[in-house]
């Protein structure tokens, strides 16, 4: 069974390319872990909106575990925590 995700990430005060880099560094990571972006969309991130928005799909539930917890992605946590302020992570069912 496939596992859906719609991701919205806020960036931290004056850290929007910071969080745009990171995520196209995490994100290109997702097919090595049967992962894909289905779609990526970007806001001005004004009046607490999110900056940006994921629609994800895995192959599995052991897939998407193994991308949250892959090495590569973990070694990024300095640079996450840098520009990120906020993640709110939903799991969909994608029709």
């Amino acid at each position: 069974m496939t596992v859906g995700l719609c991701v919205l990430l806020w960036a931290n005060e004056g850290q929007q390319a910071a969080l745009i880099d990171y995520e196209d560094t995490v994100l290109s990571y997702l097919p090595a872990h049967e992962g894909r972006v289905l779609h990526r969309a970007r806001t001005a991130g004004a009046d607490g909106e999110p900056l940006e928005i994921h629609l994800l799909e895995f192959e599995s539930e052991s897939a998407f575990d193994g991308y949250m917890n892959s090495e590569a992605r973990l070694a990024l946590s300095g640079d996450r925590d840098r520009a990120i302020a906020r993640t709110e992570v939903f799991r969909v069912d994608l029709v």
